[in-house]
Order: structure tokens, then sequence, then C-alpha cells
């Protein structure tokens, strides 16, 4: 024999080692069970009602043959052991499905049954305990709580808005003497502002004192309608009580401060004339503050109006200021895609003031319960979101979510799962189906396939044919699996 001739026996006897082992592997994947999975994964699991599904391809086949002569087909309840049949296929071609019990197109075979319970489904992945172990694969129950997203952001610190009082002039009038003489005093309730000299008042304030200094019955009418013109010249119910009280006229009026704050805008100065309704002061209260809160826009779903909030600053080491969220405004900074947050904080000793620098944690409890899992259970593909859900018996299958939002390590669920089920929080990508786990199990225990423990079976076959696109090979008997021979 020469070279040529050695080196193409060579590949031809490599190719057909090659592609025996592949019909096995796929034989033993999609028509049996691995016998160390099944004994290791039923340790914990409980006995079946009925009898147990076909353990290897023989079993299958001739259960098919049973059919046949039963009658039996898909859709039906197997009486053999009570599971009902999904449809027929080829363990060799997976792919197509078949409503009736028969020989395999395909191959030199019976068609074998797919049971509803038997755990064909090819999404489904059976794990040994002594594998799961070994990937370290670690599940998490899915529980039914109330979601606190926690969002924290920068802000500053404003003027309440709605906490402001403007002191305005009641009638026309000098400004003698002012007790606040700078914006940005602090004045507290009820405290002197300004002194105003009102000239229109003597007249109307001596028309009432001269009648009230009339003797008759028949006054009462001319009295009212002299305190109603000191009404209407501006003066309140008690400076009309002070004029009735001490029986002279009194043109001067002492304006106090409303509410307690800063005064933010002063209009007054000494010996100027003011207008009946010129503003003189602008009073900002300080009791609470406004905070401008910059929130990231992809997290601005996360923060609602009414959502608690608890602020820091440097300028107040260790104080904590409560306070709620009050408005989102609806618009985006084009340069650092924020959202402003408008805050409502409350501020004991008016420590926080105008222009300081806040932290802000915001602390949404939302009412309703809703499904939580470990955030690192859902596996986001980009299109959807995956959990891998950990059944009985060593059993993982996926399932399409829809989540929510998420926050301290924990995703809400809308859609996909039941409070109390299991899902897989690590080395979910390994469990994809059983020959990757082989795999890796092989790689974690330092041994190579070839001496793993698992029972290997050998067959020989035959080239019959050698094409462009396909090899067809006569496949002897292997006793080991009570498999016929085939082609």
């Amino acid at each position: 024999m020469n070279k040529k001739m050695f080196t193409l026996a060579l590949v031809i006897t490599a190719l057909v080692g090659a592609t025996g082992f592949g019909l096995y592997t796929l034989g033993m994947k999609r028509g049996m069970v691995n016998p160390s999975t099944t004994t290791a994964s039923a340790a914990g699991a409980k006995p079946p009602a009925a009898q147990p599904l076909p353990q290897n391809i023989a079993e299958g086949e001739e259960a098919t043959r049973r059919h046949i002569t039963t009658g039996v087909k898909a859709g039906d309840i197997d009486p053999a052991n009570g599971s009902k049949i999904l449809y027929y296929h080829d363990p060799m071609v997976p792919g197509n499905k078949f409503d009736k019990p028969a020989k395999s197109p395909f191959m030199d075979m019976m068609l074998v049954p797919v049971y509803a319970d038997g755990g064909n489904d090819q999404g489904n992945v059976t794990v040994s305990s002594r594998i799961q172990q070994n990937l370290g694969v670690r599940t998490a129950e899915v529980t039914e709580g109330i979601l606190s997203p926690q969002v924290a952001a920068i802000g500053t610190i404003a003027f309440n808005e709605r906490d402001q009082a403007l002191v305005q002039a009641r009638a026309t009038g000098y400004v003698e003497r002012l007790h606040v003489r700078a914006t940005l005093d602090t004045v507290g309730k009820g405290q002197p502002l300004v002194e105003l000299f009102v000239p229109d008042w003597v007249a109307a304030q001596e028309e009432f004192l001269s009648l009230k200094r009339m003797q008759g019955s028949d006054l009462g009418g001319l009295v009212d309608g002299a305190r109603q013109r000191m009404r209407l010249v501006g003066m309140s119910e008690e400076q009309i009580k002070l004029v009735e009280s001490s029986g002279r006229p009194q043109p001067r009026i002492t304006i106090a401060a409303p509410i307690g704050g800063v005064v933010t805008e002063l209009m007054a100065r000494e010996g100027m004339t003011v207008m009946a309704g010129a503003t003189l002061f602008r009073i900002n209260g300080l009791s609470t503050v406004w905070a401008n809160a910059e929130v990231p826009e992809s997290q601005a779903a996360l923060v609602r109006s009414g959502a608690k909030v608890q602020a820091r600053s440097p300028a107040v080491p260790g104080a904590i200021f409560d306070g709620k969220v009050q408005a989102i405004q609806p618009e985006v900074n084009p340069t650092t895609h924020t959202l402003k947050a408008r805050l409502q904080l409350a501020n004991p000793g008016a420590r926080l003031v105008p222009g300081m620098f806040v932290s802000m944690q915001f602390m949404d409890m939302r009412g309703d319960k809703a499904l939580l899992v470990p955030t690192e259970a859902v596996i986001m593909t980009g299109k959807r979101s995956v959990v891998m859900l950990a059944e009985e018996n060593g059993r993982f299958r996926p399932v399409e979510v829809e989540a929510g939002i998420e926050s301290g390590s924990q995703t809400e669920i809308k859609r996909g799962l039941k409070a109390g089920q299991r899902v897989v929080v690590s080395s979910q990508f390994l469990i994809d189906s059983e020959a990757s786990l082989k795999g890796v199990e092989a790689r974690l225990n330092g041994t190579p396939m070839a001496d793993n423990k698992a029972p290997r079976h050998e067959g020989e076959a035959k080239v019959e044919a050698v094409g462009k696109d396909a090899i067809t090979l006569a496949d002897g008997p292997i006793a080991s699996m009570k498999w016929g021979p085939m082609t």
C-alpha cells in the first residue's frame, strides 16, 4: 500500500469513527436518559405514579410496535404507563413529528413516542445533583413583596415659592420709619417692618369720633356709615377699634411681618411716598425649602410625585432632612440628559439656605405588591428577558418573563412567573443542554471524556456508500443498548 492509499484509509477510518460516535451521541441525547443523571436526579424525587417511561431507544421502538398493534396514536394515553403521547419522532432526526406510530422514513428503525411528562421537551434540561454542586448552581424563591426603588441625585436648595408673603401699603402715605433696612435680613412673624403716616385716614377718623360724641338715639346708622368709610380708606378692624377705644385719631400705622423668614425684596425707604397697593416687602419663609434635583433620564421612571426623599448636606454634617417629591418638570436638559425634580424638604432651624448643595436619596415605597426575583436571575437577551426555572427532579427550563423596575438587587416580574417557584441565580448560561453539562462535568473533574464513569456502548459500522454530501453506514447491533442493526 503506497503512502497516498494509506492516508486515504486513515481519513475514511476517522470519518467512520466520528460519524458513528456522532450518531451514538445524538441517539443518547434524544432517545435515552443518561443512567448516571437519572440516578443522581432521582435521589430526592417522588416515585412516579405510573410505570416508568422508556429508558432507551429499544424500549421506545417496542412501545411503538405495541401502539401499532393496539391502535394507540398521538394524543392518546399509553395504557402501559398512563402518560399522554404528544407525538412520535425519529431520535436521529428529532425535528420531524408524526401523529401515528410507524417505521421511520429516515432510518431502518421504528419511530419513538414522546410523552407529555417524559421530560422530552427540547427546552427542558435535567441536571444531576452532583453536576449542580460542581457548577455551583444556586436557586432563589420567587417572592411577593413591595419594591422600594432607590435613586440617588444631587441638587441645590431654593426658596419655597409657596411659602411667600407680600407686604403692601393699604393706603397712600409716607414712610416715616423703617425697622428692616436690608434684603436677606431675617424677620420673625409679627415683627414690625415699617411705620406709615396716612393723611387720608384723619378725615374719616374725625368724622367717626364726632358722631360718637353726639347725643341722640337715631345716630346708630350714621356711626355705622362712618365706620364703613374708615374701612374703605384701608383701615383694618384692629385700627378702627383702637380709634374708638382711644377717642383720638390714629393717622400712623405700623406694618408687621405676616410670616417669619427672609426679606428677599425691599422697595421702601424712609421719607418716600407710597401709593395704595404698592409692594413694600417680599418675605420668603424658611420652615420648608425646595431642592431642585437632577435625575438621570434613565432613572426618571423610578421617581414619582409624592415619593419620600432624604437629603444630606455637607454644610450640616450628620443632619438628615426629610421631604417628598412635589413635581417632575417636563423638560430634559439636552446637555446632561437629566430631568429636574422639585422636592420640598422640612428645614428645622432654617439650616438649609438657597444655593446649598444636597445629596438626595429617593425612597419610593409603592403600595402594590409585586413578584420579586434576584436581579442576577434575569437574563437580558436584547429582545426579551428570560429566567431559568428550577423544577422537581433536577429539571430546568427557560421561561420568558416581563421584567419591571429594578432596585436593591431585586427585579419586579410583571408576567411569566408565580410566587413560590424557584429560579436559577447562578450558572444559568451553563445550563443549556445535557451535552454541554457532560463536557463541563468532565472538565471540572479533571478527567477526559474517555475516562468518565458513564457507561460506554460500542458497535461496528460498514461504509456502504460515500456521496458528495452524505455517507451511508450499515450499523451492526449494539447489544449493551438493545439496539438492533440499522442503516
